[in-house]
């Protein structure tokens, strides 16, 4: 949608330049921030998960099982911030290949900030809006009550996991074309 909005709106693809076309700019930083968000959270759950250290629960900081809605590590944070810095640098890249200017050092340090927060936002989204449960006996977490022997351990059943995945796109895409002015501007004065 916000691609569309772009070549919709403003035509041809353009350089980040929030000085010459804020407007358009903000929505190329949704974009990349919606990425980086994506990317962010897939690589924190599928490899965080990996973590020797057992995880904390983002709103509380109490430990949680492996698996659980809300639940970080290092590892995870780190690999949230690898796949927005892999979203900034793609960016960067495809601009280049395209033919406009570009700040690389400005995409990837967006990306890379983009990758985190969005992963802050889904850990704490699914941390209070996402119901997590552990089966005792099978010793798994689930997201559905499935025995008695499972515990909530964290967070209400009013969104889903694409709920929660939907949302912190959405927040972060928000977030990034506000956040986008600030770091591309930065990295545009000379030092």
């Amino acid at each position: 949608m916000i691609q569309l909005a772009h070549a919709y709106y403003y035509g041809e693809e353009q350089s980040i330049d929030f000085s010459k076309s804020p407007q358009a700019s903000s929505l190329a930083c949704a974009l990349i921030a919606h990425h980086a968000t994506s990317l962010a959270d897939t690589l924190a759950s599928e490899l965080g998960i990996l973590s020797k250290s057992q995880p904390i629960l983002i709103i509380s900081g109490k430990k949680v099982p492996p698996g659980t809605n809300g639940g970080v590590t290092l590892l995870g944070t780190g690999f949230s911030a690898l796949g927005g810095f892999i979203i900034g640098l793609g960016a960067a890249t495809f601009d280049v290949i395209g033919g406009l200017n570009v700040q690389p050092s400005a995409y990837v340090t967006f990306g890379t900030i983009c990758g985190i927060l969005g992963s802050i936002v889904d850990s704490i989204l699914g941390a209070t809006l996402q119901v997590t449960y552990f089966d005792s006996e099978k010793k798994v977490v689930c997201s559905d009550f499935v025995a008695s022997s499972s515990v909530r351990i964290s967070g209400s059943d009013v969104l889903s996991n694409a709920q929660v995945n939907v949302a912190s796109i959405l927040i972060t895409s928000l977030a990034g074309s506000v956040i986008g002015n600030h770091i591309f501007l930065y990295f545009q004065v000379p030092r």
